[in-house]
């Protein structure tokens, strides 16, 4: 929204010449830029280099993606707080890591390709130029050479390099951990690994043996349910699609198919993601969310026969206990068993409610299945109406021969367990919803007690109705007769007990251009991973970006990505130590994720070639620190970014780091060993009557006759609301603006001090002059505004200004560590307030405290200042102030008065006044005199330190 703004020229009329204003911070703030520029200020020293010598500190943002748009002043805030602290601890003796890259392979900047036909590479270079640019203006300490951007060739020669020792890696459960492929063919060769179907390996063919082999890699093929979007031609991440079942970009119908992918087998970590969850130092919040998104639960795998097929429907439930009462079955519409088990027609005696009114059971599953795939997992989730066909088929339950219809129903997803259930409908209520809407029975299999009215009983309590001629589970717990039954299922073949996940293996492959080429070509029996030194597979040029599209309806339509139409890169003759042969390369890409999974790893060695990271740097920045905690896992000492990602994001870095851990990559296990999620900036965003955001900036603030405020744009109100800083809420504040209208400074200290880091807070462009006055008032206690010299004096200074300024130190020595900017900008304030108000000189003693204190949140007015106070270096390394206990200790203290339990008053006294001295002052002030009314007190009692108890 519109406010009064004071422009550079109005600034300099009438004003010193020397006056601490925008003008004035733009001049230091480029000097001081160009500074630690050209004296590599913020290079930190690698080990066995200078300075390597002391106490390492790696500290890392989650990088942006460098959009068309820049920055707006949301996405520094985290910057900020993270370079504060690195310039504190820089002063306190720190070597510190800062460095800063982009996550550039995106969307955007292939959507922008296909409309206009630039190159993604043109207008990625071209934004993050831009946000370098920006970044810089703003003071920020990191490492320039170190800055990496996943779409730099020779980074992404790395990702490609990780995913073929992923590719050429298996998951030993025994070892429980990944081991290479090559171990794995030795174990099937020497015959100490039984082979798929038992026959000797010398018996294989080369494409059985290569299927045993893919079957155990950690990257493989598979037919994986995904979102199939035919009007944009492409796969979508469920981020990407949505509740409605439609794709985010272009509102196109988007489908439930199953297609061939790479995935990644991160369900082989499951556990040692969850139990390592406690040994980082994250919010409790997020290990929260990443262990319900693991999802462990332990139950049983149960297999149900279907009725005259050799055919059996596999479930997994966390309540074995009540297979006595599944009486019914239901498939996910993806299940691969539909097809084979629906029969020509329909059974006699089939319920119509069951059919869908359709003639025949084929007919009834296609068209179900049709019109669940439009909708979203999240739809077929959430959607309280159960809908679903019967297959036409039953199957029998193991534990008392029962023949169950087996149905297709939306609300089962593949993604969870086996794509199947076993419905209990006396104790879940989908199933008792679903029940009563197919008029399928029900029976209890566990007690719900005496006067139970209810539906669907989900509580514990003891079996019933629950016994054959073998078992009986009649009268056990849950815990009891969940063991008994686990122990028949194994005893009679027809299951076992299980561990399962919510977990799924990662879809990694996209039908798009711009990403990573997957290091990868195919012949007749299937991929072959490229020898390292054919690295990289560079992308090559395409005349179209976009993948074929389709018209919107069409689900049975094939994924066409723009690499398939480069038709000279994708046949290729290669070498791969057989001699030349023709292959084809693979034509997905990988998605955004791969850069950000390891790039934090690329920041401690950009310009290795030979090693994605060396072993000395590694063991360096992010090794294991046994003195911290003998579970210590390594990784970066501090990640600071939103907690919008904290699963998928945290979730993958975490699985690439414990492989490349296991095959003896890194020696660190976890990638990052703390982490704190910064809140956001809000600010009011503005919609018209047709609900449509306008431009917060061109919105001008009205005021009622009747004195109330309103809001209009282009002369017409608009609603005013409170939202996230972004584009599409057009409200908009660009970082560039705050520093040409106020200086780099004065915004840096407008974003410290306007709350706590981990919270989010709102935006006001007309608050940004307080932060702007205090650092004027700095400014002019030190400087003489019309002559430019320092003002500052060489004379000791009192006892009085020393215990507020050794308070300040010992505060703000508290909170920067502790992120708490806020009240260190606020400790700043009060202290540079008492100095004003003496109105004399101020000792250089007390300037150089203040000036050194103030450093990490406003850099360049304070290199300023420490040079006109007489020193020749930057202060980035100068020692931070330490409290001088001796002024730490106070001379009074005041004591409230409370008079039978009532504040009346309050006293000063000494700080080492006796018990008697502070008795006689209380009884003597006027207020608790007035309050006894010339009684005498019954009692009083002193509670040294704290207060004085009058009980009349």
């Amino acid at each position: 929204m519109s406010t009064e703004t004071t422009t550079a020229s109005e600034q300099r009329a009438d004003r010193p010449a020397y006056r601490y204003d925008a003008e004035m911070a733009a001049r230091i703030e480029r000097k001081w830029q160009d500074f630690w520029e050209t004296e590599q200020t913020f290079h930190a020293p690698d080990p066995g280099q200078p300075g390597s010598e002391k106490p390492k500190v790696y500290l890392m943002d989650m990088f942006p993606y460098p959009s068309g748009a820049g920055l707006h002043v949301g996405h520094p805030l985290g910057f900020i707080g993270t370079d504060v602290l690195g310039r504190y601890l820089r002063m306190n003796g720190h070597n510190v890591l800062h460095p800063m890259g982009f996550d550039a392979f995106g969307l955007p900047a292939e959507q922008y390709a296909v409309q206009t036909g630039t190159h993604p590479r043109t207008t990625t270079e071209t934004n993050i130029a831009r946000y370098r640019q920006q970044l810089r203006q703003l003071g920020l300490g990191h490492d320039p050479r170190r800055s990496v951007s996943t779409t730099d060739i020779e980074f992404y020669r790395w990702t490609q390099w990780i995913f073929r020792e992923i590719f050429e890696s298996w998951y030993d459960t025994d070892a429980d951990r990944a081991r290479p492929i090559s171990e794995l063919r030795a174990e099937f060769e020497a015959g100490t690994r039984p082979t798929p179907d038992g026959r000797p390996w010398v018996e294989l063919s080369e494409g059985a043996r290569r299927a045993a082999i893919d079957g155990h890699r950690l990257a493989y093929i598979s037919e994986a349910p995904v979102n199939w979007c035919p009007g944009l031609g492409t796969v979508l991440a469920n981020e990407e699609v949505t509740p409605d079942g439609r794709s985010e970009r272009g509102n196109f119908p988007v489908f439930r198919r199953n297609l061939k992918q790479w995935m990644m087998r991160i369900t082989a970590y499951a556990d040692r993601l969850a139990d390592d969850l406690d040994r980082v130092e994250w919010p409790e919040s997020v290990k929260a969310m990443q262990r319900n998104w693991i999802g462990r639960s332990e139950g049983a795998r149960v297999r149900f026969p279907v009725v005259g097929s050799d055919d059996a429907v596999e479930v997994f439930t966390t309540r074995p206990d009540t297979l006595f009462g599944a009486t019914y079955m239901v498939l996910a519409p993806e299940h691969p068993l539909v097809s084979s088990l629906v029969p020509a027609q329909w059974p006699d005696g089939t319920d119509p409610r069951w059919t869908g009114g359709a003639a025949t059971p084929a007919e009834a599953v296609a068209a179900y299945r049709a019109e669940a795939a439009r909708k979203s997992e999240l739809d077929r989730q959430e959607n309280k109406d159960k809908t679903g066909v019967f297959t036409g088929a039953y199957a029998t339950n193991p534990v008392n021969g029962a023949a169950v219809p087996v149905f297709v129903a939306d609300y089962v997803l593949m993604g969870y367990g086996t794509g199947a259930i076993m419905a209990v409908p006396a104790q879940d209520q989908r199933d008792w919803d679903f029940a009563t809407a197919f008029g399928l029975p029900v029976v209890r299999t566990v007690d719900p007690g005496e006067g139970w009215t209810g539906e669907a009983f989900t509580g514990d309590g003891l079996a019933i109705n629950s016994a054959n001629d073998e078992i009986s589970l009649n009268g056990l717990g849950v815990d009891e007769a969940k063991r008994t039954i686990i122990d028949w299922l194994a005893a009679t073949g027809a299951g076992e007990g299980v561990v399962q996940y919510k977990l799924r293996d990662w879809l990694f492959s996209r039908q798009r251009y711009w990403g990573e080429p997957f290091p990868v070509v195919w012949d007749q029996h299937g991929p072959i991973a490229l020898p390292e030194d054919q690295l990289p597979v560079v992308l090559p040029d395409v005349d179209d970006y976009s993948p074929k599209t389709y018209a919107p309806d069409d689900a049975n339509s094939e994924p066409e990505p723009p690499l398939s139409r480069a038709h000279e890169w994708v046949a290729v003759e290669l070498d791969l130590g057989d001699g030349p042969k023709q292959y084809r390369r693979e034509t997905n890409t990988m998605p955004q994720w791969a850069g950000s999974c390891w790039y934090y790893l690329r920041y401690l060695d950009p310009e290795n070639t030979e090693r994605f990271v060396s072993a000395e740097a590694e063991k360096y920045w992010i090794g294991k620190d046994t003195a911290r905690s003998v579970a210590d896992p390594g990784g970066v000492d501090l990640y600071v970014g939103g907690v919008e990602h904290a699963v998928l994001h945290l979730l993958y870095s975490r699985f690439w780091h414990k492989v490349l851990f296991d095959l003896g990559h890194v020696s660190s296990e976890e990638p990052f060993r703390k982490l704190f999620n910064q809140g956001y900036i809000q600010a009011w965003a503005y919609t018209d009557a047709r609900g449509t955001y306008v431009p917060a900036e061109e919105v001008v603030e009205v005021v009622g006759e009747d004195g109330t405020a309103g809001f209009t744009w282009n002369g017409q109100p608009v609603t005013r609301e409170y939202g996230k800083m972004g584009k599409s809420l057009k409200n908009v504040v660009t970082p560039d603006d705050m520093c040409d209208r106020y200086g780099a400074d004065t915004f840096r200290l407008y974003e410290m001090y306007t709350g706590p880091m981990a919270a989010s807070r709102p935006w006001s462009t007309r608050d940004v002059v307080g932060p702007q006055r205090f650092l004027q008032r700095v400014w002019r206690n030190l400087v003489d505004e019309t002559t430019g010299e320092v003002t500052v004096v060489d004379t000791a200074p009192s006892e009085e200004i020393l215990r507020s300024v050794h308070k300040a130190i010992a505060g703000v020595r508290a909170d920067y560590p502790a992120l708490h900017y806020n009240t260190a900008a606020a400790k700043l304030i009060e202290l540079n307030n008492a100095l004003t108000k003496r109105g004399t000189p101020v000792e250089r003693e007390v300037a150089e405290a203040l000036v050194l204190m103030l450093a990490p949140l406003a850099p360049h007015i304070a290199e300023e200042l420490w040079q006109k106070l007489g020193h020749d270096d930057t202060l980035a390394y100068a020692p931070f102030p330490v409290a001088d206990e001796r002024y730490l200790v106070a001379d009074t203290v005041e004591y409230p008065i409370q008079v039978n339990g009532k504040v009346r008053s309050r006293v000063v006294v000494a700080a080492d006044a006796g018990q008697d001295d502070i008795r006689a002052a209380a009884l003597a002030d006027e207020k608790v005199v007035a309050a006894l009314d010339g009684a005498e007190p019954k009692k009083v009692i002193v509670v040294p330190g704290r207060l004085v108890n009058v009980v009349r």
